[in-house]
């Protein structure tokens, strides 16, 4: 196989899947605005039909609705940017890693220790801080915005259930990641998804707003464009993460090439998957909060990246 070939084809790839992204959200403007139109018997283009006296199609009204849901989506991304703020060591911590010290006298985590110095030498990368979560599944991840504030997280199931190849090739993995900006992509991934989903918790409002209106007339259209807002909020989240998840699944092609590259072993990435696709617990976490960042786990479609490395 030729490696530098597959990661030029996963980052073509990832780039058609961020474009279907934004076109997902360009079409949730026109919804947006085909609904308002329909409420409101705005239904000619040329403004010279109309449904309900007074009430008029016109380019100013469609600017003012795209421009609403455009800044809607955009303030809910950047309160969720804001709340994602603080670097890789937020993340770990927040899904129960302890920080690994040099000193440490666990031969498992010297050994941990060691291969992440190794690749970060492979990779070019500063090597970053490292977090161990006590779960008992295979799983590892890295995050932060920059290699500079990047840290790798890995469960004791990982240090338990792979040997020294192995756990070379999920390491090198996740430095792959870190050197190709995939740190980014996700966090704004989850970004914009908040974002759309921000439509639907509004039109939720709208709805419970209008219901306990006592003007009849009004509230019928208000609980309509709430109840509209709520189905495309939803049904426009739920393609998004289909999205992400192809996102995520080019992304981990593309670390799995490098890994090899890294590491000159396509047996060692290749090893971990298989470990995990027979191991007890897998790649599960108990953390609660390990839904938040699931996308940047190491462990996304198993069986299709082993019949890419092979």
């Amino acid at each position: 196989m030729n490696f530098f070939e597959s990661q030029d084809i996963a980052r073509r790839n990832t780039g058609r899947l961020i474009f279907l992204f934004a076109l997902a959200v360009i079409s949730l403007v026109v919804i947006t605005n085909v609904l308002v139109m329909v409420l409101f018997g705005m239904l000619s283009v040329n403004s010279a039909t109309v449904m309900e006296p007074g009430v008029r199609f016109n380019w100013q009204t469609f600017a003012l609705v795209s421009l609403g849901v455009v800044v809607v989506i955009l303030l809910g991304s950047l309160y969720k940017l804001v709340a994602l703020a603080g670097g890789g060591a937020r993340v770990a911590e927040m899904l129960g890693g302890r920080l690994l010290l040099p000193e440490t006298e666990d031969l498992q985590e010297r050994q941990l220790l060691n291969v992440v110095e190794e690749m970060a030498l492979a990779s070019g990368t500063p090597v970053p801080p490292v977090y161990l979560m006590e779960e008992a599944g295979i799983n590892a991840f890295a995050a932060g915005y920059t290699p500079g504030d990047a840290v790798i997280g890995v469960t004791r199931g990982t240090i338990n259930a792979l040997n020294r190849d192995e756990l070379q090739g999920v390491i090198a993995h996740e430095f792959s990641h870190i050197l190709h900006g995939d740190m980014r992509i996700n966090i704004r991934l989850i970004a914009i998804l908040h974002g759309i989903l921000i439509l639907g918790i509004i039109g939720y409002h709208l709805m419970r707003g209008g219901a306990y209106s006592r003007r009849s007339r009004d509230s019928g259209g208000i609980v309509a464009l709430g109840l509209g807002l709520i189905i495309i909020g939803y049904v426009g989240t739920f393609f998004g993460n289909l999205i992400k998840a192809a996102v995520s699944r080019q992304r981990e092609y593309l670390a799995d090439a490098s890994a090899v590259q890294f590491t000159r072993n396509p047996h060692g990435i290749a090893g971990a998957l298989m470990r995990i696709a027979t191991h007890e617990r897998r790649s599960y976490l108990n953390n609660p909060n390990s839904m938040e960042i699931s996308h940047a786990l190491f462990e996304e479609g198993t069986l299709s990246r082993l019949r890419g490395l092979y």
